[in-house]
């Protein structure tokens, strides 16, 4: 995106033709309204980006159709130049000429034809450099099929496209659609252009559609065109006396046969612009942040540092590019439809002034004709940036230019500062439309992602905070270390040859969060398909399951003009969250997956726990729609946004957390529900807080060991190299938060299970690595995990010991209580009212960790103390023989 400078922001509205209500497609789904369509087509004009075109922004869909199209706008145009009623000099009319076929040329490269050219589309910044407006268009609008108006102005339309008239398929026409218009039709409007300004004057305004037509036609047998139209004109004596360069240029251009007419890049070849290339250096396009190139290969410092400083009265809202400028203006309260309210470009009107036109069998018809202001109004509004500019007139350079080796980067030295840190602990919401707050996210974020992965650390640790939305796209790709030429891996991947998968992501595409614009387009059910179609063919160890269509949305969602970087993003997500999940038998992933989810369940909340197991709504009814699509398949995307922002700062294991904060917001309803209740109630998921969800997962992370969610089919991650995810204060005693994936494996790691026992134990394991860590034991330095704990945090940790008072005696965990199981439970496993159990009591609420020699006891035991329901029960994995290979038991002084 290039940066505002000195423009503006400029809106048009048009309306995209109504289809029939009572039609439906080939697949029996109600037809796409082509303002959809429209929407779907535009997103890719944001990305072609050029000195000589104004930068599309963003496009908006009201109600009947309408559409509201933001982009780069300048108050003046060739317009201004020919209302002065004197030619333009030949150096000027070269000058332009070149800039123009420049921006064609390069909007011809990316398969865009103007087609729309007229002296008011031709824009001229404040340096007079060209800048071509409205140029989306006839691509956006499908070559003028799904509108009502054409495209193109008739004074300046090529003899070609003028015969081929008008087509819309809203007239059910059987006639074959014309082809659509190519870059020579560009050329001769360009010629019409030039023609004006060396003539002075604009010729052709006033001369009726039916004249033109005559006219075009009498064009076609002269050869030399240009003197004919001088003659036609008056202004046969000023043609003449052109230079011969410029009426050769105007010849070239307005040759009648378009076989004989060059295209834009055919004529800047051409030795009438010669001396006019020089002055114009050849476009580099912007290096994008996944790439092979250095993205520093073309920066130019200047040779007056000092021009880099600046002073107080720098306007640096104008150096943020536009998207950005627009996103704040939105924020601080800009309303599109309002702007063109007040500049009487949408009028709203009494209902019984809207009744269509009526007709009846002898001729006679009641009502109104169509309205005009369904046709195409080609006035742009400026959006005034002034509100904006209010807001932000606290905000000082500083928070422009934040220093990254800054500490406190994050909140910039300002007199807004006190109100920037208030901020940053208001809900999320409320932070996400702060104008203030989020320039300052903004700016940080985009300098933090251009320096990755230099600073991915530091990205990590302002994603902690918040993610900008407006850059949530890139920041979820740093945060899944997306690196390398991905837009070269995915163009190797066959996306084309059918394979036995492409019937399913079909059906399944129609159905994936259709109620979104975006998504539910024609474009976007493409980009769809050739994403999930590259992952399917680029995996072939895994299979399509259902549900992979909602795991690419969100990604898709937010790069929907970079299908390199939505394919990167989900192809580094699965791995992480869902290893495995996509084999062609997952059945033993999945069970594995929904066991420690239930010991997850009775870990944190046990009467929960109880009471589904005995109503028998097991996580297997409700939950593998969750973790196989990582809750998109329940959630619209605007909560996933909020939910993966923190997800992705977690290792394999908060799932399990998301999944039980979840139950703990239906609490209330399931405890007091049986099971067909419960059935119905997850049939239509009640509305989720996401942000208590998100702050209560979180929570029930830091309070869950480690080890408690070993899987074995969890991909072995390595640990960052700085401590900057969720945290584990429990488990670390840390004041930083930390992802901590698994550690490699060691004599002390938990140690795999048979899925049939561990479907046995109602409680998770945890491996002796994380109970020295709980207990703070300090031992030989290869078994100890070097951790920094602030001096306030107090052990929250109740080590059990089951074994009999002889064993105990013989050495035991320091701190760890004795309760030994003959005595605290009956033959049937029943646990005990006695001292000991009573001592358990007062301390219920801490993480108890069950130990013994004997794994079938310590299982047990742990069961019934989630049975009393007591939480954060767990057992100690391998039981205490593990533990006297350490060094670490204590034996109790001798009695004297």
């Amino acid at each position: 995106m290039q940066a505002l400078q000195g423009a503006e922001l400029g809106a048009f509205t048009f309306f995209a033709s109504p289809l029939p209500h009572d039609v439906c497609g080939s697949n029996g789904l109600p037809l796409t309204p082509n303002s959809i369509k429209i929407l779907g087509r535009f997103q890719i004009l944001k990305t072609i980006t050029h000195p000589r075109l104004c930068q599309y922004v963003d496009i908006s869909r009201g109600k009947h159709e309408r559409l509201i199209v933001v982009a780069e706008h300048y108050e003046h145009s060739l317009q201004d130049l020919l209302k002065q009623h004197h030619p333009v000099s030949s150096e000027k009319v070269l000058q332009i000429a070149y800039e123009v076929l420049e921006g064609l040329t390069f909007m011809n490269r990316h398969g865009v034809v103007h087609r729309a050219l007229s002296p008011h589309n031709v824009l001229l910044d404040r340096k007079g450099k060209v800048k071509l407006a409205k140029f989306g268009l006839y691509h956006m609008t499908d070559h003028g099929a799904d509108v009502d108006f054409p495209i193109g102005y008739p004074s300046y339309l090529a003899p070609e496209v003028i015969a081929q008239g008008s087509f819309y398929l809203s007239e059910g026409s059987v006639v074959e659609a014309p082809l659509p218009s190519g870059p020579k039709a560009d050329v001769w409007s360009v010629g019409m252009l030039l023609f004006e300004l060396c003539a002075g004057r604009q010729l052709l305004q006033n001369i009726e559609i039916s004249e033109r037509l005559k006219f075009i036609i009498t064009l076609g047998c002269m050869d030399d065109i240009v003197t004919v139209l001088a003659e036609e004109h008056g202004c046969l004596d000023v043609i003449r006396e052109l230079p011969d360069n410029v009426q050769t240029l105007l010849r070239r251009c307005l040759m009648f046969p378009p076989s004989k007419r060059p295209t834009p890049a055919q004529l800047l070849e051409e030795p009438v612009f010669v001396g006019v290339a020089s002055l114009y250096p050849a476009y580099q396009n912007p290096v994008s942040l996944f790439s092979s190139s250095p993205r520093c290969a073309h920066l130019e410092l200047p040779e007056d540092l000092n021009e880099l400083c600046k002073g107080d009265g720098q306007d640096y809202l104008s150096e943020r590019t536009v998207d950005e400028v627009y996103h704040l203006w939105c924020l601080a309260g800009g309303d599109l439809e309002k702007e063109l309210t007040n500049k009487d470009i949408i009028q709203s009107k009494p209902p019984v002034c809207t009744l269509p036109n009526f007709i009846f069998e002898d001729g006679e018809s009641f009502g109104q004709s169509r309205d005009r202001s369904f046709l195409l109004d080609d006035t742009t509004v400026t959006l005034s940036l002034c509100q904006l500019r209010n807001r932000l007139r606290d905000v000082t350079g500083e928070a422009y230019y934040p220093l990254l080796e800054d500490e406190h980067c994050g909140l910039p030295q300002s007199n807004s500062s006190t109100e920037l840190s208030a901020a940053s602990n208001l809900p999320l919401i409320i932070r996400e439309r702060d104008t203030e707050y989020q320039l300052t996210r903004i700016v940080l974020f985009d300098r933090l992602l251009k320096a990755y992965p230099y600073k991915k650390n530091q990205v990590w640790k302002e994603a902690r905070v918040d993610v900008p939305p407006l850059l949530r796209g890139l920041a979820w790709a740093t945060l899944l270390g997306v690196e390398g030429d991905i837009q070269a891996k995915y163009d190797a991947i066959d996306k084309d040859t059918a394979i036995p998968t492409d019937r399913q992501i079909e059906v399944d595409i129609p159905r994936c969060h259709q109620y979104d614009e975006l998504l539910s387009s024609p474009q976007g059910h493409v980009k769809f398909r050739r994403v999930l179609k590259a992952w399917v063919v680029s995996h072939p160890d895994l299979v399509y399951w259902q549900g992979l269509d909602s795991l690419c949305a969100p990604f898709l969602y937010l790069n929907f003009n970079n299908e390199a970087l939505a394919y990167a993003c989900m192809s580094a997500f699965i791995p992480k969250y869902l290893y495995d999940f996509f084999l062609k038998d997952n059945s033993h992933v999945i069970q594995e997956y929904l066991t420690v989810f239930s010991q997850m369940i009775a870990f944190h909340d046990p009467e929960l726990s109880n009471h589904l197991n005995e109503i028998g709504f097991i996580p297997d009814l409700y939950a593998i729609p969750w973790f196989l699509t990582m809750f998109t398949h329940v959630f619209p995307l605007h909560k996933i946004f909020h939910l993966w922002d923190t997800l992705l700062l977690g290792n394999s294991s908060f799932p399990f957390c998301i999944g039980v904060a979840i139950l703990q917001q239906l609490r209330d309803r399931l405890l007091a529900n049986g099971f067909n209740e419960c059935i119905l109630l997850f049939s239509d998921l009640p509305e989720i807080d996401i942000e208590r969800c998100v702050r209560e997962s979180i929570s029930l992370f830091c309070w869950t060991p480690k080890s408690a969610t070993f899987r074995q089919h969890a991909q072995t991650a390595k640990p960052l190299s700085d401590g900057i995810g969720i945290g584990r204060p429990l488990a670390y005693y840390s004041s930083d938060y930390h992802d901590y994936p698994d550690l490699p494996n060691t004599d002390l790691s938990r140690e795999p299970l048979k899925l049939s026992e561990l479907k046995a134990e109602v409680s998770p394991r945890i491996s002796s690595e994380d109970l020295i860590d709980l207990c703070e034991l300090t031992g030989p330095a290869h078994f100890k995990t070097p951790v920094k704990r602030p001096k306030t945090v107090k052990t929250k940790i109740l080590a059990v010991d089951i074994r009999s008072a002889e064993d105990f005696g013989r050495g035991h965990v320091q701190g760890s209580v004795n309760i030994p199981y003959g005595s605290a439970c009956t033959p049937d496993g029943e646990l005990l009212q006695c001292p000991a159990t009573h001592l358990l009591a007062t301390h219920k609420g801490r993480v108890i960790v069950v130990l013994s020699n004997i794994m079938k006891n310590a299982a047990t035991f742990a069961a019934h103390l989630v049975k009393l329901n007591y939480p954060r029960v767990c057992v100690l994995d391998g039981g205490m023989n593990k533990m006297k290979s350490t060094g670490l038991l204590t034996v109790p002084s001798p009695q004297i």
